[in-house]
């Protein structure tokens, strides 16, 4: 279906969203959203027929184990809620460790590579066919922007598209900023990979700001959307007409105005590269695959006569444990400090899990607001020192109270008023624990009431 222009929609900005002409569609953290009632501006956005996408980052389909049923009956609840036409996901995975590992779940937080292998791909492709069997609804996976590469790769990333597409029959959702963000950080020719992937299975387009430091590129979804990326949504244009165009912005967001300047200049690079076709370009063609979108015509051959192209091809355990395995060590040593696994950039991986590390603490503070209130100007260093040997776990707002009970036990902070104010902070918010932990708590809750 043909969606037209969007905007992701986050509350922060949920007037000016309303507010914007021309929006004919929105796209929202799938998340972020109850599975059983919309916020009132999504209610009204809908009552004018603007069509809302929910969008999953928690998934993890590039993870070793088979996606949670309990995480897809909910994007399926909320599918069904919004009345949507598809809905999306990303090509990462976001945790590790567990059963498989015998090692305690490490959660990353933050949308992580899968390495571009045959193997790997077994692994994805299976999921993708789990989670297709549980969607109400057609299916868009999303290439995504990173830091590191992994070691030993085997494919090209618009070769890795191609074959998802053709196993699997899912559409893609191509993020023009992380296409950029690739060829910056990891010299991938956007030209190249938007020439090898299946341009008609596209469901629709990601444009985002972000940032150039020393020369890695952060994509921020907090910056305005540069002339780079704005080219190389020029270069998709010229291939093929996308369905749908959504500018993203996550945070640090600008006046309504600038919103509606950045959604003109989407508008006007699509214009311009739609009446300019690119020379000798042709689209592929192939039999409809899922949702009417055409599979790629040519997929890519592997070497190995042990893994094939065909639809049923099935993960086994051993490429399961060995994903596993890999995963784990690459976020250990992203978020637990452990030795950096054999064949990465060392510094690459110091500046994913400074990354990392920062936006824990960028989110904890959205989450519980009142801990950078408790803490002044001391928050975010106290975090950050947190955060470099304790990994994530069980989401954001367990990553807040853990953080919180991190620093009542060992007596901090130092000031008194703000000790009890922390510590009934936590005891207002803190599920059972374990009793090693409850009976070190209640000690350190104690001595904060008594020093009143």
């Amino acid at each position: 279906m043909e969606l037209g222009i969007g905007i992701g929609w986050r509350p922060e900005i949920a007037d000016a969203v309303e507010a914007l002409p021309g929006i004919d569609w929105v796209e929202a953290v799938a998340e972020n959203l109850c599975t059983d009632h919309l916020p009132d501006s999504l209610v009204r956005l809908r009552a004018r027929g603007v069509t809302v996408v929910p969008h999953g980052v928690s998934l993890g389909l590039g993870g070793a184990d088979r996606p949670d049923p309990a995480r897809l009956a909910d994007l399926a609840a909320r599918a069904v809620l919004l009345d949507t036409p598809l809905v999306t996901e990303h090509i990462a995975f976001v945790r590790a460790g567990g059963p498989r590992t015998a090692s305690p779940r490490l959660e990353a937080g933050h949308l992580l590579p899968v390495p571009r292998t045959w193997e790997a791909l077994d692994v994805l492709c299976e999921n993708v066919r789990i989670a297709q069997d549980s969607l109400p609804v057609p299916l868009a996976l999303e290439n995504i922007a990173a830091l590191i590469s992994w070691p030993g790769e085997e494919l090209t990333e618009g070769q890795f598209l191609a074959e998802l597409v053709e196993r699997t029959g899912v559409r893609l959702l191509i993020d023009v900023a992380n296409l950029h963000t690739n060829h910056v950080n990891r010299g991938e020719d956007p030209a190249k990979a938007l020439d090898e992937l299946p341009v008609e299975a596209i469901a629709y387009v990601h444009v985002a700001g972000g940032v150039e430091k020393d020369g890695v590129w952060h994509d921020t979804h907090a910056h305005p959307v540069t002339r780079p990326v704005l080219d190389v949504l020029a270069e998709l244009r010229s291939r093929i007409a996308p369905p749908g165009v959504l500018l993203e912005r996550d945070d640090d967001f600008p006046p309504a105005e600038e919103l509606a300047g950045e959604l003109t200049a989407v508008r006007a690079t699509l214009d311009s590269a739609g009446k300019a076709p690119r020379p000798g370009s042709t689209s592929r063609t192939g039999a409809s695959g899922q949702g009417g979108i055409a599979p790629a015509a040519s997929p890519v051959e592997s070497a190995d006569d042990t893994t094939t192209a065909a639809t049923g091809t099935r993960a086994t355990d051993g490429a399961r444990d060995r994903a596993a395995v890999a995963q784990t060590a690459l976020l250990s040593a992203l978020v637990a400090g452990t030795p950096a696994p054999e064949g990465f950039d060392h510094r690459r991986l110091g500046v994913q899990s400074r990354a990392l590390a920062a936006k824990r603490a960028d989110v904890v503070a959205k989450v519980a607001p009142e801990l950078p209130g408790i803490l002044g100007d001391g928050y975010r260093a106290a975090f950050l020192s947190y955060a470099r040997t304790r990994p994530m776990s069980a989401g954001y707002r367990r990553d807040a109270l853990d953080f919180a009970e991190q620093l009542l036990i060992t007596g901090r902070p130092a000031d008194d008023a703000a000790r009890r104010r922390l510590t009934h902070w936590w005891q207002d918010r803190a599920a059972a624990r374990p009793p090693r932990r409850t009976t070190r708590l209640v000690r350190a809750a104690r001595a904060a009431i008594a020093g009143r």
